[in-house]
């Protein structure tokens, strides 16, 4: 019992970015139908944004996280002006082969600059865990689980509570009329693509500091399947390594998302809607 707490709080640390890439993902393919294959490049650009602040500028841990999710929504704006607005109507396969195009050249790129050596980053957390009983959990792992959730709350709020989350939900729903009623399109779709990337910055700027960084880390539908996804998928893997063996750690997480695709292809929580 008492191992299986502790991969049940392992599963937590690592739910909970996996949740933050399912947000920014289904965010940016939900409003925009765009498949955002730059997601994983975004995820290990956010790490070593850590690296760079933390390691090489010697400043402050905390204030990196924030500096990791600004320079996400920089990069992701500058993507979604310099490649995907000029596509704006194309159909679907040139903007998969841009976005392709685009990931292979960020992770060559990444992995020029950086080389393939793996990098770690400092952190100013204690090395002795905090003891529940049974489970021992490290205070960086309860950092990184309190920093998420306090992100998805955010996201949540901006998608739900504010003008620039209705305005999403309005292109989500019907672009054409979201326009007429003096939604600014343009503005809306370089601003989902920034906040995605963000969320995926910041979810690798989050499990930088708790594993190693390498440039091949990373190789609106609904927002709580993505998190619940995100929390299902950490759960099969926690549970595959501990109660199988850490080789199948990667092999369960694919079983799972196996059996989604089987069968439910339309997503966790899909709606029916009306065609016509």
């Amino acid at each position: 019992m008492s191992e299986f707490l502790q991969h049940f709080v392992n599963m937590l640390v690592l739910g909970g970015t996996y949740a933050l890439l399912g947000i920014g993902l289904t965010l940016i393919f939900g409003i925009m139908n765009v498949v955002n294959f730059t997601h994983g490049v975004l995820y290990t650009f956010g790490a070593y944004i850590m690296f760079i602040v933390v390691n090489q500028l010697g400043l402050n841990f905390f204030l990196a996280l924030p500096v990791a999710v600004i320079a996400g929504w920089l990069l992701g704006a500058a993507v979604e002006l310099i490649l995907l607005r000029p596509l704006r109507g194309s159909d679907i396969d040139t903007t998969m082969l841009v976005m392709i195009g685009a990931w292979i050249a960020m992770q060559s790129g990444t992995l020029w600059i950086w080389g393939g050596v793996a990098k770690s980053v400092a952190t100013p957390f204690p090395d002795e865990p905090l003891v529940l009983g049974s489970v021992s959990v490290s205070w960086l792992r309860l950092f990184v689980l309190a920093a998420a959730a306090l992100l998805i709350v955010v996201t949540y709020l901006l998608v739900n509570r504010t003008k620039l989350g209705c305005a999403m939900r309005a292109t989500f729903q019907d672009q054409d009329t979201a326009s007429l009623m003096g939604v600014n399109v343009d503005l809306i779709y370089t601003s989902t693509f920034a906040i995605g990337s963000s969320l995926a910055a910041a979810a690798g700027a989050l499990l930088g500091p708790v594993y190693v960084i390498f440039p091949q880390m990373g190789g609106l539908g609904n927002i709580t399947g993505a998190v619940i996804g995100g929390f299902i998928l950490a759960l099969a893997e926690e549970l595959g390594a501990g109660y199988v063996s850490s080789g199948y750690r990667d092999a369960m997480g694919f079983l799972i998302i196996i059996a989604v695709l089987i069968f439910k292809p339309t997503g966790l929580f899909a709606r029916s809607e009306r065609v016509g």
